[in-house]
């Protein structure tokens, strides 16, 4: 039997990156440009094209099942729209018509939590479970959910937006409006933002010598040992560790899939969202979900929507 293909394009606001995949998740060619969303939707979606032709030029047209997308939204799934987004140059834009018509292949288009969702699932950490949770934590946090083998859109595409999961009654403001947002209390950013408030504030800390203080000094520090760095961490971790207890006890999955800049931070990552599990959810639950970290790193988006493409009939 001959092999088949489908072409997988993580559309980001940085970059686009897009991949010819085997049905296996091997990439077989691949392709990154720089997005330059400033340049407009039509230099945009001229740059998706021209990654999609250098990535097929060469493999016979009927190998090539289908085409996936993720983006990030708000995406209007069913019609296969962009709707808007703050990083992105499309309104309203039908970029599943206008791919499908260029290459007269299916094309499906889904968030970018809900592909790296599917990545890690089908070719990732969650591979050979039927309910797996994934979760992002960095600049925001986000997640997707498996249920049953099949991916759980929510009635409007939205589901498991982990990250405005209120986990706090008080608490900083969220960009989403919300006050005590999983967001606003444990992503890499509140990680950042509370190093930046501690040290224009009067305490003493290690954090204070360095010219721009982010999440990756808090970690540094706090290996360090560094007394404020490790309370920042704590309570940060604690608050991330909430939302995936949270999560566990509304879906009882057999995974919990991490990924996103934060993990990097090491090992004190996953241990603290393993404790406040423990602490927080019935046993039960406890004993049969396991909590790992990511494993596709930058490629979850790319073999997401290869994997999207797959599933998708």
């Amino acid at each position: 039997m001959e092999k088949k293909y489908v072409v997988g394009v993580d559309l980001g606001g940085t970059k686009i990156y897009t991949a010819l995949v085997d049905l296996e998740g091997n990439i077989i060619k691949e392709k990154t440009v720089e997005t330059l969303a400033h340049e407009g939707e039509q230099a945009v979606m001229g740059r998706i094209v021209d990654t999609i032709n250098y990535v097929i030029d060469g493999t016979d047209k009927d190998l090539i099942k289908s085409i996936g997308i993720g983006s990030p939204g708000p995406l209007d799934v069913k019609n296969g729209i962009i709707i808007e987004n703050s990083n992105l140059p499309f309104k309203n834009f039908a970029i599943v018509k206008t791919i499908k018509e260029t290459y007269d292949l299916p094309t499906y288009l889904d968030n970018d939590a809900n592909v790296a969702t599917l990545g890690e699932f089908m070719f990732g950490a969650g591979k050979g479970t039927e309910n797996m949770v994934f979760i992002t934590a960095s600049t925001g946090i986000g997640g997707g959910a498996v249920l049953n083998g099949k991916l759980f859109r929510g009635s409007t595409g939205n589901a498991l937006e982990v990250g405005h999961m209120t986990v706090a009654t008080e608490g900083p403001r969220c960009g989403c409006g919300n006050l005590g947002c999983a967001e606003a209390l444990g992503s890499g950013t509140a990680i950042g933002k509370r190093a930046k408030e501690a040290v224009l504030s009067n305490v003493v800390t290690s954090l204070k010598n360095y010219e721009n203080v982010t999440a990756k000094e808090v970690f540094k520090e706090a290996a360090n040992g560094d007394r404020v760095a490790k309370n920042i961490l704590n309570t940060s971790l604690t608050y991330l560790g909430i939302a995936v207890a949270n999560t566990i006890t509304n879906f009882d999955p057999e995974k919990v899939v991490v990924g996103g800049g934060v993990v990097n931070g090491g090992d004190i990552v996953i241990d603290t969202i393993r404790n406040v599990v423990e602490e927080r959810c019935m046993a039960a639950f406890v004993e049969n979900c396991t909590i790992e970290k990511a494993v596709l790193g930058g490629k979850a988006g790319v073999l997401g929507a290869a994997a999207l493409a797959i599933t998708e009939k």
